[in-house]
């Protein structure tokens, strides 16, 4: 066989061996426990730029913005601009590839690629950080509600321009906000592309991690998911990321969208 697909054929049967890991999917969950304790996730920046995200999801979204190769990243929830900063990273990436592909001269400034950053509370520190962050040419914000109408129309708008959308949903945690996120946001996603369901975790750690929040076990990110692949055939769970991950904030949260 040949070497590469050898090894992808590996990686392919670890995978599956993990998946029925029950042990130690017990200990992820277990290390996640006590890692939320003390806000680990807080440690992290990315180009300078708080990430509240686990270094495991960050490089499965590197994965995924490999794999699809998307135009436009929609991130429902900035905080401090970590994620959007990755994600506009990954897309500068994508631009440099595509000149060298194509042997063509690299010009930032005329990138077509975006991430679409949406937060209710755009904080005016971390919006001039993010505004004076060289990454910024592949970035824009709009502040509100991600499910008021008026704000979601301003997104569809704004997406008429791109024909490959990936999603990120990182707000608000109750089922019915990330409900009413993926009714509104997930048919914006391409085909292949993915709808990522961020902290679905909650459902599955203990209430008191969350008691300060509004959500918890049983009204949370997760709970939402399922709720939604009830009545949306066009999306699948896809089982290898979080199953490879083992330690991952987004279980049952990588949605990839199968049909049209």
């Amino acid at each position: 066989m040949d070497p590469v697909k050898s090894f992808q054929v590996e990686v392919q049967q670890n995978i599956s061996n993990l998946s029925n890991d029950h042990f130690l999917k017990s200990l992820s969950n277990l290390w996640l426990r006590d890692a939320g304790k003390s806000k680990w996730s807080y440690n992290f920046t990315w180009l300078g730029r708080p990430a509240i995200q686990l270094p495991n999801d960050a490089w499965a979204m590197q994965e995924i913005i490999w794999n699809v190769k998307p135009d436009l990243i929609i991130e429902c929830g900035i905080a401090h601009g970590g994620s959007l900063i990755n994600y506009a990273s990954m897309l500068a990436l994508l631009d440099i590839v595509e000149c060298l592909q194509t042997n063509s001269i690299y010009n930032p400034l005329t990138s077509k690629r975006k991430v679409l950053g949406i937060d209710v509370d755009i904080r005016s520190h971390n919006k001039k950080a993010i505004e004076e962050h060289p990454m910024y040419n592949w970035i824009s914000m709009i502040e509100g509600s991600s499910i008021d109408n008026n704000i979601s129309s301003k997104v569809f708008e704004f997406a008429q321009s791109y024909t490959n959308v990936l999603v990120c949903l990182d707000s608000n945690h109750t089922h019915e906000h990330v409900l009413a996120e993926l009714n509104t946001y997930a048919p914006l996603v391409s085909k292949n592309s993915y709808c990522c369901v961020f902290d679905t975790i909650v459902e599955d750690m203990p209430s008191d991690l969350s008691s300060d929040r509004p959500w918890g076990p049983g009204n949370s990110p997760k709970t939402a998911v399922h709720e939604y692949l009830k009545n949306n055939s066009d999306f699948k769970i896809d089982y290898d990321i979080h199953n490879k991950l083992q330690i991952t904030v987004a279980p049952d949260g990588y949605l990839k969208r199968v049909s049209s």
